[in-house]
């Protein structure tokens, strides 16, 4: 009788132990690298002048439009490379975030990186002399879980 409590009582041990070793391995404790990729959006839009007018044109990751609106994802980085390819000196500033580019001469590129934490539209402009709204920028919520925080978070 004592052989089989201490089989049974071992087994218990065994699959306790196993159950903990598997719970630690997943949750990533052990990786020499991270499993989960920080997600961003990047995209990139040029300044030209195209009859007298100045646009901003999708050159990668967005339409190639003119004046593309803009779209990131609420919760997670979003970089914005900015090029000069015309012949004026160009500066991107959006509403909102009060962020701007570095004033470009041609043929300069400027990146930016935003954290938006809430959806939104948000215009931009060229800003030189003066404010010249070029277009929208859009914050969106993809999944309900962007909201989540702390360890919830890491569980989706």
């Amino acid at each position: 009788m004592k052989d089989r409590h201490f089989v049974i009582i071992g087994l218990v041990i065994g699959i306790i132990g196993f159950a903990s070793f598997i719970g630690i391995i997943g949750q990533g404790n052990v990786r020499h690298v991270e499993i989960f990729w920080p997600e961003k959006v990047e995209q990139t839009v040029a300044f030209k002048e195209l009859n007298d007018q100045v646009k901003l044109v999708g050159i990668l990751g967005t339409s190639e439009d003119n004046n593309p609106t803009l779209i990131m994802r609420t919760n997670f980085a979003y970089v914005l490379t900015v090029e000069n390819h015309g012949t004026q000196h160009h500066r991107l500033y959006i509403e909102g975030f009060n962020i701007q580019t570095k004033l470009l001469e041609p043929g300069q590129t400027d990146t930016i990186t935003l954290y938006p934490d809430k959806e939104g539209i948000f215009n931009y402009y060229d800003k030189r002399e003066r404010l010249e709204l070029l277009g929208q920028l859009k914050s969106v919520q993809v999944v309900p879980s962007d909201s989540f925080t702390g360890f919830l978070k890491d569980m989706i």
